[in-house]
């Protein structure tokens, strides 16, 4: 044991996930040795990641706009949403090259005995995207109410569903199947076999990943 702020600094690092005790000292005595400018600098970021990150409004992806950089991207496919758990999956599929259309953050998985229902996620916000179709904001004007005032985009011909594949994230997909399957003309998909029971989708490597979106089965 260390005496002082070192010690507060390693007992900080150390309820991080994924760093244990002898990880946060590694990092601890880095800083220490670390130049003045080089601290300051990691202090500033730690400083503005509170008040300098939000979520996007149609989408709930982390970003440092009201749109995130993909809704707001014109090339992407708007007629295709692929729902994830957590902003984190976006960047594991992103590096495959695979997906080209747009994104829907649930912001986690049902989990009754941990008191996450539906009203805890983001799917009312998934089935009104569905429903009416949203504008292409990369070309949209917005009233004083910040409401669209050009006609709605395409609408949704396909939602990929993309939990992850454990309890949690199957019950998700399960329930998302059944609240989606009456609309009309929509196809409701989930990411095929290729992906292991109990996982998560931050750990699984490029290529399972696409194959599991090439080989992905309609629910």
């Amino acid at each position: 044991m260390f005496e002082g702020p070192l010690q507060d600094v390693i007992d900080e690092f150390a309820r991080l996930p994924g760093i244990g005790p002898k990880s946060a000292q590694r990092i601890a005595l880095h800083l220490l040795d670390e130049d003045p400018e080089d601290v300051k600098r990691f202090q500033e970021a730690l400083g503005r990641l509170q008040n300098g990150v939000t979520f996007c409004r149609i989408c709930r992806n982390i970003s440092q706009e009201d749109v995130c950089r993909i809704c707001a991207d014109s090339s992407r496919d708007k007629t295709l949403i692929c729902v994830v758990e957590e902003s984190k999956d976006i960047q594991v599929i992103e590096r495959t090259g695979e997906y080209r259309g747009r994104y829907h953050v649930l912001g986690g998985a049902l989990d009754p005995l941990g008191g996450v229902g539906p009203k805890e996620l983001n799917i009312t916000s998934l089935v009104q995207r569905v429903g009416s179709a949203l504008p292409d904001v990369a070309t949209a004007e917005f009233d004083a109410n910040n409401e669209p005032i050009v006609e709605p985009g395409p609408e949704i011909t396909e939602v990929i569903i993309a939990t992850d594949p454990n309890t949690e994230g199957e019950a998700t997909a399960a329930y998302l199947g059944r609240l989606l399957r009456d609309f009309p003309g929509l196809k409701v998909s989930r990411l095929a076999s290729g992906i292991p029971m109990g996982g998560d989708l931050e750990f699984v490597d490029e290529l399972t990943l696409s194959r599991a979106f090439a080989g992905r089965t309609t629910l």
